[in-house]
């Protein structure tokens, strides 16, 4: 139930925004805008924030494991699965008369002080993670546009360096997630433009490829783990575990109005991902390359503009994702009763971005193969973060509410998905001790 005091703003220190006062809702003061946001807004901000370059690798991550009959079936249980966790924790975003404006608040408010240390541990260690991988990201699509013109590509870490760099300055330019709306309609058609031409020269590949096969290799013991592992790639195509920080951009309502965004994802966004998912397996089979653009047909200019247009929006993408800490450290560092502009907070701002993003380089420049590590961040992470915290709210907020069934329903979800969380972690870490040889600091990957 949203609180009674829903006209309450709570301290922005954005332009136009409240100043010098508490989130009245909450209690929590932040930096950053809340109780602003339109759910289009929103909602098309989780459309092109989840069809980021990550979508280029989700065939082989997802359908080669699994095939055709499981990978569908488990693509659409989960993103359902998903769908309804998220719908469930966002009408906790208000309890007893409190708008909890971050995930490990609420934690902490229904289960204690560890609780609250532990989500946020857990939850900012995956966004940390996760845009060290989108710095990965970027870099591999400005390689891939250079090897389109040279047969001596520069090395990686030098296109680590300027994404990084690249990134850095739009945190600073664009210091939160609410500002990001400028940047929406272009990142929109930048995004949809190469996703739509992806799929046309998909399909035209898939239509002359007369010797691609769809066997799932490697041994049955091999094709276990590799399916565990599927589940968790699946999830992280589906969710980010940031509902109530992103919830708490909203304007009243602000539980109908999250909703309404998450159907936008997983109607519009999800046949985009899905399709690009579903359409690279069909056109290469098992085949498939772990980076799409690297396989495609056509002329030159089709793959620069592809990779181009990956690079450009993994500004966006990464911004929105990695949002919830710089909230975190405005809130602590910045002087609140002066405006996110003004001189002291973008100096303070420019050496918090600065830090961040230095260490985010380097360790993304000394592992270019952070990839199998990021699959055992999300397991053990993203997993709680999506389907069992959800479940540990409802029976703690609605302890005297509700009903033996639905408890056993919650209680059900939460042992369910506890125990995926073992599995796929232990199949994570099977990956990565199976390829550890193969690994090499700095490598030109």
């Amino acid at each position: 139930m949203e609180g009674t005091n829903n006209e309450a703003a709570a301290l922005s220190i954005e332009e136009g925004q409240t100043k010098g006062s508490q989130n009245q809702e909450s209690g929590a003061t932040s930096a950053h805008t809340v109780g602003h946001d339109s759910w289009q807004q929103m909602g098309f901000m989780l459309v092109i924030t989840f069809n980021c370059g990550y979508i280029l690798s989700f065939s082989i991550l997802i359908l080669v494991p699994l095939g055709w009959k499981w990978g569908i079936l488990c693509m659409f249980f989960l993103a359902f699965y998903s769908l309804y966790s998220q719908w469930l924790l966002s009408a906790f975003h208000f309890i007893d008369g409190k708008r909890f404006i971050r995930y490990r608040d609420l934690m902490g408010y229904l289960y204690g002080r560890e609780m609250y240390y532990y989500t946020w541990a857990i939850q900012y260690l995956t966004l940390l993670v996760a845009n060290i991988g989108f710095i990965l990201l970027a870099a591999r699509s400005l390689k891939e546009i250079n090897m389109v013109s040279s047969d001596s590509p520069v090395r990686l870490q030098i296109y680590i360096l300027i994404s990084g760099l690249a990134f850095f300055i739009f945190a600073n330019l664009v210091p939160t997630m609410s500002a990001i709306r400028r940047w929406l309609a272009v990142s929109f058609i930048i995004t949809f433009t190469y996703v739509l031409i992806l799929l046309v020269i998909l399909v035209r590949d898939g239509t002359s490829n007369k010797s691609r096969d769809y066997e799932i290799q490697g041994s049955k013991t091999d094709k276990i783990y590799n399916a565990i592992g599927a589940m968790s790639a699946i999830i992280v195509a589906n969710a980010a575990g940031m509902i109530p920080e992103m919830q708490s951009t909203l304007r009243q309502p602000a539980v109908m109005n999250m909703r309404k965004a998450l159907y936008s994802q997983y109607t519009v966004g999800l046949l985009f991902y899905y399709g690009v998912t579903i359409i690279g397996y069909w056109a290469y089979g098992s085949s498939v390359s772990v980076y799409l653009p690297e396989q495609i047909g056509g002329a030159k200019w089709i793959k620069v503009f592809v990779n181009a247009a990956v690079f450009l929006q993994s500004l966006v993408s990464q911004h929105v994702f990695i949002s919830p800490v710089y909230e975190t450290l405005d809130t602590k560092l910045l002087v609140l009763e002066e405006s996110m502009f003004s001189r002291e907070n973008i100096k303070r701002r420019f050496f918090v971005r600065g830090v961040i993003f230095t260490a985010n380089i380097f360790v993304a420049a000394a592992f270019p193969f952070l990839g199998d590590f990021i699959n055992v961040i999300g397991s053990f992470s993203l997993i709680p973060l999506t389907f069992v915290f959800p479940s540990m709210v409802f029976i703690k907020a609605k302890a005297k509410a509700s009903t033996i069934q639905k408890k056993a329903w919650h209680w059900f979800n939460i042992l369910f998905f506890t125990l995926v969380t073992i599995a796929t972690t232990v199949a994570a870490v099977r990956i990565v001790v199976k390829h550890i040889q193969d690994y090499s600091f700095f490598a030109d990957a």
